[in-house]
């Protein structure tokens, strides 16, 4: 394993314990070198950088994914990582609601109906 694979697995880790055995299981037996790439670049290469904390570029990613709007399981694990790392709820669907502005209300509700479904998978309550 490179340094860059290492590095990259206990970023990955560090969202979910489970993330990059997940990850790599998912790909085994049709394209191991897409985990293995998934993990180097964003999580060995991006996420060491400085200049940014891993709970910001867990919101930044949020943010992305809602505007993309096609990625709902990869959003859904984003919203968990972020809670896993200390993110609040509340950060969370605030970025979520900032998406309605720049990608739309379609992209923000789905994006919100994800991190409701994340929220009470674990319980979580928040503020009507």
């Amino acid at each position: 394993m490179s340094e860059r694979y290492e590095k990259g697995l206990k970023q990955l880790n560090e969202l979910d314990s489970n993330a990059a055995e997940g990850l790599i299981e998912s790909f085994r037996d049709i394209c191991p070198d897409l985990a293995k790439y998934t993990i180097e670049y964003p999580f060995g290469d991006v996420l060491q950088r400085e200049g940014l904390d891993f709970k910001t570029r867990e919101l930044a990613t949020i943010a992305a994914l809602t505007a993309l709007g096609n990625c709902q399981p990869q959003l859904k694990g984003h919203i968990s990582g972020a809670l896993n790392i200390g993110c609040t709820p509340k950060a969370i669907t605030e970025v979520i609601l900032q998406m309605s502005v720049y990608a739309g209300f379609p992209a923000a509700i789905n994006g919100m109906t994800a991190a409701k479904e994340v929220f009470e998978s674990r319980g979580i309550i928040t503020e009507k």
